[in-house]
Order: structure tokens, then sequence, then C-alpha cells
């Protein structure tokens, strides 16, 4: 299941405490084509959904767009509003600083052995 993986794969980024593209997350998981970074988005969006439920940081936030600027896509934020965790614009200085407090939050998180 490509959830599963992707959790895997994103608990062994989180040590590193370094985000990764989309792009570069697809091809590490060796996804298929077509529609590869949709895919991914999909299964991004299912974690967030899991880890909200579990009151857990967002393993997602690891996950950034090479073309805006060290965020994260739109997707994110809308489905982190979706969640009720996130009530702001998907861009702009709120956005910003959601993210970077998420993706510290889920570095500390998920980073340890026990999570």
């Amino acid at each position: 299941m490509l959830e599963q993986r992707l959790r895997e794969h994103l608990c062994e980024i989180a040590k590193k405490a370094q985000p990764v593209t989309y792009q570069a997350l697809a091809k590490a998981l060796e996804l298929s084509p077509p529609n590869t970074i949709h895919q991914l988005t999909v299964a991004l969006e299912s974690l967030i959904e899991e880890d909200a439920a579990a009151a857990r940081p967002l393993i997602a936030a690891l996950v950034i767009s090479k073309a805006r600027g060290g965020l994260p896509g739109p997707g994110f934020f809308e489905c982190a509003k979706r969640v009720g965790l996130y009530h702001g614009h998907h861009s702009g200085p709120e956005a910003s600083a959601y993210h970077e407090a998420e993706f510290k939050r889920a570095v500390e998180f998920w980073q340890s052995p026990s999570s």
C-alpha cells in the first residue's frame, strides 16, 4: 500500500530534518506514470487525515513544492483545513508560519524510533 511505504520513507526523511520535494519523493518511491504527483498527493492527504485523527504532527509537512519557495502545494493546506488544523490561505506569511511550525513538530515527533 502506497500510504504505508510513504510513511516509512518520510520517517527516514524526518531523521535528516530536511524537506523533500514531491518530485524527489515520487522518484524515491518509484511511482509509475501517469500522474505520479497526483498519486503522491492523494496518499499524502490520506496521511494528513490519519495524523489529524490520531492527534499527531503532520508527516506530510516534510514534503514541499520546488515551485512554491519551500512550501507544500495548496492541497496540503486545503487538507489541513478539512481536518480542522489550519484556517488560513495556502500562501503568504500565515501559510509559511503554519508550515514552519508543523515541519518542526513533525521532525521532532517522527524522527524518534517510538513514532
